[in-house]
Formats: C-alpha cells, sequence, structure tokens
C-alpha cells in the first residue's frame, strides 16, 4: 500500500514555510504531506487525501462563532478560517481522521458550533515573548477513559504551552468531549467518541521539544489513515 496522504493546512501565505515541524512529523509516522492552503475546494481536495492535520496559527475570527473581537485578538486570517472549518466539517461528514492541534483545536471546536476564550489573562500560556519565544509549561490532567489517553498515558502530563486563547468546558462544540484539562481550566484535549479517529490538542506536539513523547499521536493519525482508506476500497 502506497504512504498514506496526510492534507496540512497553512495560512493564507501558501508556503510551507513555517509549518516545517508539522511536515516533519508527518514523514516521520511513514505518510505523505499534501499541503492545504486558501483557495481550495474543501471537498474536491479531501478527495484526494487520507486524513487531515490541522496546524497551528492565528487567531479565528470570533465573528465565526457570533462574539465581538476583544483588544487583545489577534489578526485572523479570513481565508484560513474558511477553509479550515469547510474541511473540518467535510472530514466530519465523511468520517476522515483528523488531528487538530494548537489553533486547530480551537478551530474544531469552532467548526461543531463552540466559542472560545478571547484571550487569557496572563502569560502562563503563551510563548515566551523576547527571542527566541520558547515555549512556556505547564501541566494537564489527561482523562482516563479517552482516545488520548491509550496515546500518551492518563494522569499528569507536562506539555509546552503557546497560545493566548483558548476551549472552555461550556464552550464545547457538539459533540466533543474534553479529554485533558489543565489546572487553571481549560480544555487542552478534544475528541469525538462517534468517529473513527478526531482529536484536538492545545499544545504543540509537533514542535522538538515534544516530538518524541507525541510519537504515538502522528503514528495514530497515519493508522487511522490506513484503515479508512481500506475502508473505502
Amino acid at each position: 500500500m502506497n504512504a498514506p496522504r496526510i492534507a496540512v493546512t497553512v495560512g493564507s501565505a501558501g508556503a510551507a514555510k513555517g509549518y516545517d515541524n508539522y511536515i516533519a512529523r508527518v514523514r516521520e509516522a511513514n505518510a505523505e504531506p499534501v499541503i492545504a492552503a486558501p483557495g481550495l475546494d474543501a471537498t474536491a481536495f479531501l478527495d484526494s487525501v487520507d486524513a487531515l492535520l490541522v496546524t497551528g496559527g492565528t487567531d479565528v475570527d470570533p465573528a465565526r462563532y457570533g462574539e465581538a473581537p476583544v483588544p487583545e485578538l489577534m489578526q485572523p486570517d479570513g481565508p484560513r478560517d474558511e477553509l479550515e472549518i469547510a474541511l473540518i466539517r467535510e472530514a466530519l461528514r465523511r468520517d476522515l481522521p483528523l488531528l487538530a492541534i494548537c489553533r486547530g483545536h480551537q478551530v474544531l471546536n469552532v467548526a461543531c458550533g463552540g466559542r472560545l476564550q478571547q484571550h487569557i489573562p496572563g502569560d502562563g500560556h503563551r510563548a515566551h515573548a523576547e527571542p527566541p519565544h520558547d515555549s512556556r509549561w505547564h501541566d494537564v490532567d489527561v482523562h482516563e477513559a479517552s482516545v488520548l489517553a491509550t496515546l500518551i498515558g492518563a494522569g499528569r502530563r507536562r506539555v509546552n504551552s503557546r497560545h493566548h486563547q483558548a476551549v472552555r468546558e461550556h464552550m464545547l462544540g457538539e459533540g466533543l468531549l474534553p479529554s485533558a484539562m489543565s489546572p487553571d481550566g481549560m480544555v487542552e484535549g478534544l475528541e469525538s467518541p462517534s468517529h473513527r479517529f478526531v482529536l484536538g490538542v492545545q499544545w504543540h506536539p509537533e514542535r522538538p521539544e515534544m516530538s518524541e513523547a507525541s510519537h504515538d499521536l502522528f503514528a495514530a493519525l497515519v493508522a487511522a489513515a490506513r484503515e479508512a482508506r481500506l475502508a473505502a476500497t
């Protein structure tokens, strides 16, 4: 069987630059990355891939979930929002495997009808402001009865953190369950029990400081992609 093809979303600049870590993790898991840039037809594009990886990036436009922007909002990327929401909804409809990371975790929630906390006060979850903008670190509690727990283990885990928006439990999208929480009440993991493989994490497993501990996340995405391809034949 040929290597599974994994769609990797990027911003409106369109180039793969800045997404090297995602591409590297897909290749390490023995799959072929396929860039998904704004302007694509989501339905037609998903005909050519076996799974979807929704990556990190700028803030989601709060108009997508019916709210006005707060002053701390980073400039949204409208075409990217449009593409990723369309890709996620179509992937869910097809039961196509999906891994969503950081912004992707947030877009997944919005695509399912949920909302976001637009800004987390303080610096506990954001990358350091000074170059080289290292990640911050905090604990998460992984729920025992979750897909995430089968991949990284249940209980207390240490993760990197580079975000200022978040999902809260009362903001969850339809059909999504929390699989990990931070001690200060942020939903750090999301999954859908009614799909083959739909998982969101708020941290950055693709980055070098987390990649070794996160190998099984990408391996599981690729394994689910192989399963989905076989089921479609």
